[in-house]
């Protein structure tokens, strides 16, 4: 190890960095987060800086670096674009025995100055001593994504209780032992999901049972797997996969996705398919209550967005009338991460000024919309599951005054490598859905922006085969 990695309290304390430029300005910035109290020295400065001191939020020199600058100062920074001061800086500095460090020439530096991570007080800083800063820059943007913006609020909540703990257990292991359970357990959930008064209220409860091992009432984690593609997953709800207990998972929840879910979680299957439901969703409501009430860690797992045609409102109606710990991670939805992936952006200024999002069949299996509303000009409307109503969609929305040739298009698999763009017309699409042999999960899209998929497929490259108007697609 180069380097011995340490925090230095700077609060309210003098620090000096030389130079008024943008690269100093940013040094500045870091300084002033830590609530240090700093003076630049610099003959001018940017404009960045310049209304830092016109705000009286710090301190300049106007003139050349000079040896009674360090007077005082608790740590140092080099930051102008002249080599000789810089190293002036870094002299004086090492022999005063003063931290300093000269932006981008580690061999002049006391201290490398890291890529951070902040959730205060929590603060995790990445260095490769100095030798490849855009290398820490990627580390750190590797790990922001694992590492809940909450903590912060989280080791607030824990410092607050550490004299309780210490007293409820005065043997080191069992203490550990505990805050492990609750850091890893609902404690920590309840501050993320921003319920901090139920966090400290379990928190507070555990103790007073004082148990190593607390018994931890269980949550369902409600979370949207998106449209297939394993990169359009949210933080949250990879974290939230790795942790379950127990996944109960749809069936538009691709395998690539699955495979992020914690390998030793218990896997329950309750997808659904046109008269084939392989647990009926009163049973799935049930099970979800169930498994919380034996305090597991539940993760519900739908495709696309749990709130759009993913019935999750009626699965946390139920949760709720058993009190039962719940929370909700959105997801993209089919509509957003198909249309995005096959090139039809769903409102434009020359084609589309709102959008609609219906499903292609009720409760009941049956197509009976609002076919006057939805047959609009300048509007994009896109069917879920609606390949077994296009015959009824497609001679309603001609009935109720679309022309017959208005575009549309069908997504089969969307965002997974298997994605396959058609493109028709409203009377054109059954010939398509006929002889492409088109099965589900397929979104249909009807609307003039179809008309931009040929222009704007940025992901896919087209086939060969060109019949009938209908153009087919493949990821490239």
């Amino acid at each position: 190890m180069d380097y011995l990695p340490i925090f230095i309290q700077i609060k309210n304390r003098p620090c000096l960095v030389v130079g008024g430029g943008s690269i100093a300005a940013r040094k500045v910035a870091l300084l002033r987060k830590a609530q240090g109290d700093v003076t630049v020295v610099a003959p001018q400065l940017c404009d960045e800086l310049e209304k830092l001191k016109n705000d009286g939020l710090i301190r300049h020199q106007a003139r050349e670096f000079e040896e009674a600058d360090l007077a005082e100062c608790v740590l140092v920074i080099a930051a102008t674009n002249q080599r000789a001061v810089n190293e002036q800086v870094s002299e004086l500095a090492h022999a005063q025995r003063l931290p300093v460090n000269v932006v981008d020439n580690p061999d002049l530096c006391s201290f490398i100055m890291p890529s951070i991570i902040d959730r205060s007080p929590v603060v995790i800083a990445v260095s490769t001593g100095g030798s490849s800063p855009v290398l820490a820059r990627l580390i750190r943007t590797r790990l922001e994504g694992s590492i809940p913006a909450a903590y912060g609020r989280l080791a607030k909540l824990v410092e607050g209780f550490r004299d309780r703990v210490k007293a409820a257990f005065p043997d080191v292991e069992a203490r550990r032992g505990f805050w492990e359970k609750i850091l890893e357990g609902p404690v920590a959930e309840r501050v993320f999901s921003g319920h901090e008064d139920e966090a400290e209220k379990l928190l507070g409860k555990a103790i007073d049972e004082q148990s190593a091992n607390p018994e931890m009432p269980g949550e369902v984690y409600l979370v949207g797997a998106g449209p297939g593609d394993p990169d359009l997953l949210t933080f949250r709800a990879l974290r939230l996969m790795q942790q379950a207990d127990v996944v109960v998972y749809d069936r538009l929840v691709s395998p690539a996705i699955m495979e992020l879910v914690r390998r030793d979680a218990e896997i329950v299957y309750v997808g659904k398919e046109r008269d084939k439901h392989t647990m009926q969703q009163e049973n799935i409501n049930q099970l979800l209550v169930r498994l919380a009430k034996e305090g597991k860690r539940v993760l519900r797992l739908k495709g696309g967005d749990p709130f759009i045609f993913g019935r999750g409102g009626e699965e946390i109606e139920e949760l709720a009338a058993e009190g039962i710990a719940f929370q909700v991670v959105p997801g993209i939805t089919a509509a957003n991460g198909c249309s995005a992936y096959a090139g039809i952006p769903l409102t434009h200024r020359d084609y589309a000024q709102s959008c609609v999002f219906v499903t292609g069949h009720l409760k009941d299996g049956s197509v009976d919309l609002n076919w006057k509303a939805l047959a609009h000009p300048n509007q994009t409307v896109v069917f879920y599951m609606g390949l077994h109503g296009a015959p009824t969609l497609c001679k309603e929305m001609i009935a109720h005054g679309l022309p017959a040739s208005t575009p549309v298009a069908l997504v089969e698999q969307g965002t997974t490598p298997q994605q396959r763009v058609y493109t028709a017309t409203l009377d054109t699409l059954l010939d398509v859905i006929a002889s492409k042999d088109i099965k589900p999960p397929t979104l249909i899209i009807v609307g003039e922006v179809v008309n931009l998929h040929k222009k704007l497929a940025w992901l896919e490259e087209k086939d060969s085969a060109e019949k009938e108007g209908v153009f087919a697609y493949r990821n490239s």
